[in-house]
């Protein structure tokens, strides 16, 4: 499963669908990761720009990484505003135990937030304003010199 959604999350609808895919492929670990807009810096939420092609492939590299290991992935991430208390990135890792599919999930998220093509806007008074100082540069982007 990939999905990107315009707006926030439907978190529970996300869950359950995996949790179903789970219980079909007769796993026994089902791991997931939800990442929720929090109050802070007097933001009323968050808002995302995707590259859509190139997450998509990132993902797909991912999922084949994975299933050399016998785990599945499912993700999901929104474009466009979400609110506060709002879900905006899901991420669920289904594994024969635990033990890999912790590694698999820490691992997957962590790679997500240095190399995934999206870009996070604070809102504040109705603005999108970049949030630089909360992201990473990614390799080979920008501008030529």
């Amino acid at each position: 499963m990939f999905k990107i959604v315009n707006a926030s999350l439907d978190v529970p609808s996300l869950y359950e669908e995996c949790f179903k895919k789970c219980k079909d492929k007769n796993y026994g670990a089902f791991l997931s990761f939800c990442g929720i807009v929090r109050a802070e810096n007097k933001i009323q939420g968050l808002s995302f720009d995707v590259y859509e092609k190139l997450l998509k492939s990132w993902f797909l590299k991912w999922k084949e990484r994975a299933k050399k290991d016998g785990i599945y992935l499912c993700f999901a991430h929104s474009k466009g505003d979400v609110a506060l208390h709002e879900s905006s990135f899901f991420v669920a890792v289904f594994s024969k135990n635990r033990k890999e599919g912790l590694k698999t999930l820490n691992d997957f998220v962590e790679d997500f937030k240095a190399k995934a093509p999206i870009w996070k806007y604070d809102l504040i008074n109705n603005e999108r304003i970049y949030a630089k100082n909360r992201s990473t540069k990614l390799k080979n982007a920008g501008l030529l010199k």
